[in-house]
C-alpha cells in the first residue's frame, strides 16, 4: 500500500502501515531499542523496574488467587526484557512461579524473533489470539503498549468536524482531511463530547482491545496494568509524535524508519473504561515505584557492589523516578472490576 503512487487514507490506517506493513513497517524489519536504536524503555534502563512490577503481581495473586493458576500476559513485549526479568525473579518464589503461565501477545513477527532470542529456555508461550488463553484468572500488563496503537484524529474548524487523512500524489506525502459526522463518533464511543472540545484523538483499536480484555477478566477474573506516558487535561490536544535516533522526526519524511506514538489522555481513557464496567486507578511512575520500595531495593543491591556500580544503580533508578525525566510523565494505570480493587502502589 505504501509503495502505491496515489492514495488517501485515514491517519490510523497510515500509522498501522508505517509500523506493521510486512515489507516497509518500522516494527517489522528493525530492532528499535537501546542506544543504537531509536528509543529506550524503562525495563531496559534498570532491572529493578521489572522487579517492582513482579512484587505487585505476586501481592495481587496472594490477595485474590493464592494457590490458584494464573495467566501472566504481556501485551506488546518489546525486546522481551521485562518478561525476562519478571521470570528470572519469579523463580525465587516457587509457589508463585509454579502457578504462572507466562504468555506474550505480540503483533510483530520481527519483535517475536527478538523476544524468543531474549527468552530462550524460559517458560514462555506466544499466542496470536487472546481468545486462546487457558481458562484461568489473567493479569494483563503492557509497558508502552497503549501509545503505539494507531489513532484517529478529528478536529473542528468553523464549527465543522473533519478527520485527518494522509494522501500521496506521486512520491509526495501530505496531510489532508475529510468531513466527519461527529455524532456517529460519539455514538460509537458511547460518550458525549463537551461543547468546548474541538479536537479528538482516539484509537478504535484500543476500544476493541479493552472490550476483549474486559470480557476475559469478567469471565475468568484478573486485571489490567498499563505503564505509559500520559496527561491529565480534560481537553484533548494533538500528541502524535515521531521518534528516530532518540530525537523528534517528521512523520511524513521518515515512514518506516521511525517510531510513531501518542500520549495517553487519562480522563478520556477513564470514560471509555467505565463504559465497559472497568474502574481506573493511576499513579505517576515515580509514586508507584517509590510505594513499592524501589529505593530500598536499590540500596540492597548497592550494598553488595563497588562505588562505580553503586553510582550506576542509582543513576538508572533516578531516570525512572525523577520528576523531570520519566517519573511524572509516565503513569501506572490499573484497570479492574469493582470487586478487585487493590491499593498496593496506588494509595
Amino acid at each position: 500500500m505504501l509503495s502505491k503512487e496515489n492514495f488517501k487514507i485515514p491517519l490510523d490506517k497510515f500509522i498501522n502501515l508505517a509500523l506493521y506493513d510486512p515489507k516497509q513497517g518500522y516494527y517489522m524489519k528493525r530492532n528499535p531499542f537501546g542506544k543504537k536504536g531509536d528509543f529506550v524503555t524503562a525495563p531496559n534502563i534498570s532491572k529493578i523496574f521489572s522487579e517492582m512490577f513482579l512484587v505487585w503481581m505476586m501481592s495481587y495473586w496472594q490477595k485474590f488467587y493464592k494457590n490458584k493458576k494464573i495467566n501472566i500476559v504481556e501485551l506488546g513485549a518489546g525486546n522481551g526484557e521485562m518478561m525476562h526479568q519478571i521470570i528470572i525473579t519469579a523463580k525465587n518464589f516457587d509457589k508463585f512461579y509454579n502457578s504462572c503461565n507466562f504468555i506474550i501477545h505480540e503483533k510483530s513477527k520481527n519483535l517475536i524473533r527478538l523476544q524468543k532470542l531474549k527468552l530462550k529456555k524460559k517458560n514462555v508461550k506466544w499466542i496470536k489470539n487472546l481468545s486462546d488463553l487457558k481458562s484461568y484468572p489473567t493479569l494483563f500488563f503492557g509497558n508502552e503498549f497503549l501509545d503505539a496503537l494507531p489513532i484517529k484524529q478529528f478536529f473542528k474548524s468553523n464549527n465543522i468536524w473533519y478527520e485527518k487523512y494522509i494522501q500521496k500524489k506521486g512520491k509526495v506525502l501530505s496531510y489532508s482531511k475529510n468531513r466527519s459526522d461527529i455524532k456517529k463518533i460519539e455514538k460509537k464511543l458511547n460518550i458525549k463530547l463537551s461543547s468546548n472540545q474541538n479536537f479528538l484523538e482516539i484509537s478504535f483499536e484500543l476500544l476493541n482491545i479493552l472490550k476483549m480484555l474486559n470480557n476475559i477478566i469478567s469471565r475468568k477474573g484478573g486485571c489490567i496494568l498499563f505503564i505509559d506516558y500520559s496527561y491529565l487535561s480534560e481537553k484533548m490536544y494533538d500528541t502524535l509524535q515521531t521518534i528516530k535516533k532518540h530525537k523528534r522526526a517528521d512523520l511524513l519524511n521518515e515512514v518506516g524508519t521511525s517510531d510513531i506514538s501518542h500520549v495517553i489522555n487519562i480522563p478520556f481513557l477513564k470514560k471509555i473504561a467505565k463504559k465497559f464496567g472497568l474502574n481506573l486507578d493511576y499513579k505517576t511512575q515515580r509514586e508507584f515505584l517509590l510505594n513499592l520500595g524501589i529505593l530500598e531495593r536499590a540500596e540492597n543491591l548497592a550494598s553488595k557492589v563497588n562505588f562505580l556500580e553503586k553510582a550506576n544503580i542509582f543513576y538508572r533508578v533516578n531516570r525512572l523516578i525523577d520528576k523531570k525525566q520519566m517519573g511524572e510523565l509516565f503513569k501506572v494505570i490499573y484497570l479492574y472490576k469493582k470487586n478487585r480493587k487493590f491499593n498496593l502502589g496506588f494509595k
